[in-house]
This record gives C-alpha cells, sequence and structure tokens, in this order.
C-alpha cells in the first residue's frame, strides 16, 4: 500500500528560520503536502501568500496557543480562558479557511493537577469546537502528548482522548495519533492502533526516544507500523513531525529505503 507523507514545518526544514520559507522548501523536496503548528507572528495574507507560491497543499494547522513563550499551549481545559478558547477556534478557522486547510489540531494546555473542573471545560469547549468545525467544513483533532515531552499537558491520555471523542460522536471530531506519543505513553503500539483506527483522523510519526527519521535507532520498527497502518487501509496522511538528525532532505531517504515515495 502506499502512503501520503505531509512535512511538519514546525518540525522540518529547519535550514531556514523562517517558516514560510519552509513551504518552498518542503515542495522543492517533493512534498505535495504539509502541515504546522500555528503560525505566530504572521499574517494570514503572508502565509497564504507562502504557501499558494509554493503550490503546495496545507492539510493541518494546530489552534493558535496563545503565548508559547510563557508556557501558553491552547485553552481547551484551562477553566476561565472560555473567551480566550472561543477566540483561538475563530481565529485558526479563519486561518484554516484561506489555507484550505482541512483539519485542525485543537490543544489542551498545561494543566498542573487536573481536577474535574479541567476534565467538564474540556469537553464542553470541545462540544463548542466541533458545532464550529462542522459548519465550516473541517475536522478537528486532539492529541494525547506525553508528560516526559511535555510536562504538565493536560491532554496525555490515550485513553481519556478515545473516551472524549466517543462521547461526543461526531464526525467532526477524531484522534490524533502520533506514534512517538503513544510509545512514550502506553507503548503496545498494535493493540492500540487497531482500537484506535475507527476514530483516527491524523497519524503522525518519529522516532523514540530521539524524535528523528523512522529509520535512526530507536524503539519502534516502523517499517512494521507501515505494516500495521496498511492491513488497516489508513488511506489519510502520514505527518513527519520529526527533527532531521541532520540534513532535512537526505534524512527523507528512508522514505525510498521503505518502499515509498513521496
Amino acid at each position: 500500500m502506499s502512503f501520503k507523507f505531509s512535512s511538519n514545518l514546525s518540525f522540518m526544514f529547519f535550514e531556514t528560520s523562517n517558516i514560510l520559507e519552509r513551504y518552498q522548501l518542503a515542495k522543492n523536496a517533493g512534498f505535495k503536502a504539509v502541515e504546522s503548528g500555528f503560525p505566530l507572528g504572521y499574517s494570514i495574507d503572508e502565509v497564504v501568500k507562502a504557501k499558494e507560491a509554493a503550490n503546495i497543499d496545507h492539510i493541518l494547522i494546530n489552534v493558535f496557543t496563545g503565548d508559547v513563550k510563557n508556557g501558553e499551549l491552547g485553552f481547551a481545559a484551562q477553566p476561565g480562558k472560555e473567551r480566550e478558547f472561543k477566540s483561538s477556534i475563530e481565529t485558526t478557522i479563519n486561518y484554516a479557511k484561506r489555507l484550505n486547510c482541512k483539519m485542525i489540531h485543537v490543544m489542551s494546555g498545561k494543566v498542573e493537577s487536573a481536577t474535574p473542573d479541567h476534565d467538564k471545560i474540556y469537553e464542553s469547549n470541545l462540544l463548542y469546537a466541533t458545532k464550529k468545525f462542522e459548519e465550516n467544513g473541517i475536522v478537528g483533532v486532539i492529541e494525547p502528548i506525553n508528560n516526559i515531552t511535555v510536562p504538565n499537558y493536560y491532554m496525555s491520555s490515550f485513553q481519556k482522548g478515545l473516551d472524549i471523542v466517543k462521547r461526543i460522536n461526531s464526525n467532526n471530531l477524531k484522534l490524533l495519533v502520533d506514534i512517538f506519543h503513544l510509545q512514550h505513553i502506553s507503548g503496545n503500539i498494535t493493540h492500540n492502533l487497531n482500537e484506535f483506527f475507527p476514530y483516527i483522523g491524523h497519524i503522525q510519526i518519529a522516532q523514540v526516544p530521539s524524535r528523528h527519521e523512522p529509520d535512526t535507532d530507536g524503539e519502534i520498527n516502523y517499517r512494521y507500523v507501515f505494516s500495521l497502518l496498511s492491513k488497516a487501509g489508513y488511506n489519510g496522511y502520514i505527518g513527519l513531525e520529526y527533527v532531521p538528525a541532520k540534513c532535512s532532505v537526505e534524512g527523507l531517504k528512508w522514505i525510498q529505503q521503505f518502499g515509498y515515495k513521496l
């Protein structure tokens, strides 16, 4: 089975510090699609111009996160920040529509000690966001992120994420499964992918623990993981959310070595 790969511009092509220039670098490397975090500091017109100039698709964007330098990583699980959350959803939908991007990653934010209040506001905010996504033809995804890489991130449980997606029960809310985080959080990749598959909206990959290319030394046999995805019939994009060990383009050799192409 062939796969579609998208370059995550927030992790790859750091040969330039300007994320706008990475659209063209990704295109030059052979990618047909990219994904990214929210392009903080760049206007929607600047981002659209860079994307269109490179003639490349933008398939996923992270929600507006707030002030990352001060530790903000979204507002979904933050009681008292409902206004900021709704504003972040509106802002990101505007960017997504201009980019013709059909998927938004809703980030939960950090919580030192989760309480029922955090759980309640998180689900309430997701219900609000899902309605907005339905109105705009967008799929929202939530991603469990491990607490080693991002300490105190609220959505750090695949079981909790799966349960919420099942309860909301909408075609406009799915799981984002990053195999890197799955291995850190719970391992048992074969069983978990089989269980999650009906609810998965997007897949991302990186080696553990280095977060480099999937053919670098580490805990995960990605040839086997790809065979699982193939057997399951996964036909969405696989996001390359890894930090290249050396050069971004040189590191892409693994795709051909694994028997695939961009």
